[in-house]
């Protein structure tokens, strides 16, 4: 009954960006959500166009509008998140990055931002007439309710996604449909982990226990914790995550992925985005085990908190020895960004039962110079981002060992903190830590 209707507002992708003028912001969704036939429209129009503000994030492809204005004399890109591209982009000064806690994302659409046009991929329509989201619910909801013109871009290969909430957008909602190119959903592969990041991920492993629920960050030595978890004796694991990783499918194949021991959302597993291999989407592909939710509900700490034995575990740039962590930028550089780490460091802490971890090499090597470097700073360099204030930071692991820093004084902090840093860099550590007055005479030198 709604394939009229389909019809009477499918258009091409040159016609449907004809509604964008001078002047309107533009919505691009997040991650896979982000257009392709469209952005390549709306890039052919930058000669006719000028000061069109458009908002996007953890783009896995190059965007059209950025090739095809370089000097941004037309589009002007914002980014929610920074993957590799972004950060490229960024640091040729051709975006720049929107600062946000992720769980009040959907928020800052319905109560603060303007869009006047939104554009982002969605999987084909059903007999019902409803557009999924797939693999990227997030806050594509509260941006579509927000936008003056809702245009979706059909693609095929898009896994529909089981909710959950808000996982998709009716047709009495769109303006415009186009019917786009139908490319494959990039994949991303995880950094193959050395020696040192099996250490650390074992020493984590350690702590898991039966019957909890996991969050995974994004990186390598989350997803790396996730698969050693896969390969060990736990069993009756849930998930309640923001962002669905390979980890999961892996604890699935095992059999210990069965969320029978959650309290909210009992036997499904929880999610907002997904970024993963070919296999990760086949798996979300109509599975009632799986429960796509807006980033409001997966990253509530207070939703987190009422999970037994919820268990977080994200990994971070650098740290000093106040407990101030920086998870998204190195200086002013912005790498990534807050994401939703701090929504489940504190939701992690408030569980009954419930653990956060940081976890993160203590040293790296600099590529401009080719010296070792430490991850533990007597303090964050100027214009370098706290992610996590110290105040919310529970479990640190490095190579060198864990800590727990809830409730602990300076001093405290600053030994147990030097006591996983390289080694190397301990006594110079210690002598910042005096000169701070944060380093107790009776310490161990």
């Amino acid at each position: 009954m709604y394939w009229g209707e389909y019809k009477n507002k499918l258009r091409k992708p040159e016609e449907a960006v004809e509604v964008i003028k001078s002047g309107d912001w533009v919505d691009y969704g997040f991650c896979h959500s982000m257009p392709v036939a469209l952005d390549r429209a709306l890039a052919a129009r930058k000669e006719e166009l000028n000061n069109i503000k458009v908002r996007g994030g953890l783009a896995l492809r190059p965007l059209e509008i950025l090739g095809a204005d370089p000097e941004r004399r037309v589009f002007t890109y914002s980014s929610w998140h920074f993957g590799g591209y972004e950060r490229k982009v960024h640091d040729a000064g051709g975006c720049n990055y929107i600062p946000m806690i992720y769980r009040n994302k959907p928020l800052f659409y319905r109560n603060n931002l303007e869009v006047d046009v939104a554009m982002i991929s969605v999987a084909p329509m059903d007999r019902h007439g409803y557009f999924n989201f797939s693999v990227i619910n997030s806050a594509n909801m509260a941006i579509l309710e927000k936008a003056k013109t809702v245009i979706v871009e059909i693609n095929k290969r898009f896994p529909k996604a089981m909710g959950g909430q808000e996982e998709c957008v009716h047709i009495s909602q769109v303006d415009y449909i186009v019917e786009g190119e139908n490319p494959d959903l990039v994949e991303l592969t995880p950094a193959i982990p050395g020696e040192i990041d099996l250490k650390i991920a074992r020493m984590i492993v350690e702590e898991i226990e039966s019957g909890c629920t996991l969050q995974l960050g994004i990186g390598s030595l989350p997803n790396l914790v996730g698969n050693l978890i896969a390969q060990s004796d736990l069993k009756d694991l849930g998930m309640h995550t923001e962002m669905l990783v390979d980890a999961y499918l892996s604890l699935n194949k095992a059999g210990k992925l069965t969320n029978r021991c959650k309290k909210i959302d009992r036997g499904k597993g929880t999610w907002t985005f997904c970024a993963g291999s070919k296999e990760l989407y086949d798996w979300v592909d109509n599975n009632p085990g799986l429960a796509s939710y807006p980033v409001n509900y997966t990253n509530d700490p207070c939703r987190i908190a009422q999970i037994d034995k919820m268990y977080s575990i994200n990994n971070c740039v650098e740290i000093d020895l106040f407990g101030q962590i920086s998870s998204e930028s190195s200086g002013t550089r912005q790498i990534s960004g807050t994401g939703g780490q701090l929504d489940f460091l504190t939701g992690g802490y408030l569980s009954n039962g419930g653990k956060s971890f940081i976890c993160f090499t203590s040293t790296f090597t600099d590529k401009v110079t080719g010296r070792l470097k430490s991850r533990v700073l007597p303090r964050l360099s100027s214009g370098e981002i706290v992610s996590d204030p110290r105040t919310q930071v529970h479990y640190l692991a490095t190579e060198w060992g864990m800590v727990n820093l809830a409730g602990r004084s300076t001093w405290e902090r600053a030994e147990m903190i030097i006591s996983i840093a390289h080694p190397d860099f301990r006594d110079s550590l210690i002598k910042e830590a005096e000169k701070m007055n944060i380093w107790r005479y009776s310490n161990k030198q």
